[in-house]
């Protein structure tokens, strides 16, 4: 465990002096704090697809394969990430100013499918229902009824995810009379699929490289950290956003993807700038310790993930925050750890009544 913690994650420096290029874009954006976004969505429409657009030239094999590994490999470990906490990030806030808003769609339609993102999904999953569940009973990706390092139940998960989330979500805005959301979810999923089959006409090789493989790949490895972020739930308090969610500080995940490792303080300010959460957990961190909030250092969602699917609680346990001499010892930190991944039993536990409850005690 570590008791003294120093926070290394980026926050917002304001530079003495944008570049011209910089200054045009930020008379556009919402929040110049937003610019690296900018920067990002261009390298990717730069790079990315282009290549994209080479795969389906009619080129020879021994110049197409290479292209083809060149294409996955930059996209998985260098692109996909960042790309999806970009979405993430202007999902919660908008990325340019009303007059321009039209560009906001750029991110979504026109990058997203490069990343197995089907237009308009993402933001009805995470914004109109993740957020409004709280990983409760009527979250479509809540983790509460599994054993949550147990790998067989985490495939049940992501099969019950893949195979299911479009049909279930839509019916979930379709019940709560969410229709607009509803009709972008079926509408995203739909145009995503036939723009898929028309372009297998051009060639199925490069389709299945640049379109089909990141969705299966970008849905399984989203299932996993939406996994990490909610393995750890406590039994008596699953509505706490302190003792349901995590936090990962001091990790280069948080530099390369916008600090989503503060997942604990993004579910307790859902609208807050990426910038702003190393702040806002020093400045909140007694009511960390208060909660027994897990709090991890130097290690990543993945690593979470890796670590509870082969049962390793003490290498969880030595890279906990001890804050406030919240444990005793490891061996305390693990029986909490063990304690919040045990399967719970569906008890009737929305965020409705939660709330309700909680307003009443």
């Amino acid at each position: 465990m570590i008791n003294n913690i120093i926070i290394n994650d980026p926050v917002f420096v304001k530079p003495a002096l944008y570049n011209r290029f910089d200054r045009f874009w930020i008379k556009l954006l919402a929040d110049e704090r937003d610019l690296p976004f900018v920067h990002l969505a261009l390298k990717i429409t730069l790079t990315l697809i282009p290549l994209a657009i080479l795969l389906y030239l009619p080129l020879p094999h021994l110049i197409w394969w290479p292209i083809a590994g060149l294409y996955f490999i930059y996209n998985l470990l260098f692109m996909s990430g960042p790309y999806t906490l970009m979405l993430h990030c202007t999902s919660h806030r908008p990325f340019f100013k009303n007059d321009h808003k039209l560009l906001n769609e750029y991110i979504p339609w026109v990058l997203g499918p490069f990343f197995g993102h089907s237009p308009g999904t993402y933001y009805s999953h995470h914004m109109g229902m993740h957020h409004a569940e709280n990983n409760l009973e009527e979250d479509l990706s809540s983790t509460m009824m599994y054993q949550r390092d147990s790998f067989g139940d985490f495939m049940k998960y992501f099969g019950a995810f893949f195979f299911g989330v479009i049909v279930s979500l839509a019916n979930y805005h379709h019940f709560r009379k969410r229709l607009k959301m509803r009709n972008k979810v079926l509408r995203g999923e739909l145009i995503f699929i036939a723009f898929c089959a028309g372009l297998m006409f051009i060639s199925v090789p490069a389709t299945i490289v640049v379109f089909i493989v990141p969705l299966v790949l970008t849905r399984f490895i989203m299932m996993i950290g939406n996994w990490s972020q909610h393995s750890f739930v406590d039994f008596d308090e699953p509505g706490n956003c302190y003792k349901n969610s995590i936090t990962c500080v001091n990790t280069s995940y948080n530099v390369q993807c916008f600090n989503d490792g503060y997942h604990i303080n993004h579910h307790l300010k859902p609208t807050m700038h990426y910038t702003q959460y190393p702040e806002h957990f020093k400045a909140t961190i007694s009511e960390f310790g208060k909660n027994k909030a897990l709090v991890f250092d130097g290690i990543h969602y993945l690593h979470i993930w890796f670590y509870l699917m082969t049962k390793n609680y003490k290498k969880l346990a030595e890279h906990i925050v001890n804050i406030d001499n919240t444990f005793a010892n490891p061996e305390e930190a693990i029986a909490l750890l063990k304690s919040r991944t045990r399967k719970m039993e569906l008890r009737g536990i929305t965020a409705k009544n939660y709330k309700a409850k909680v307003a009443v005690a």
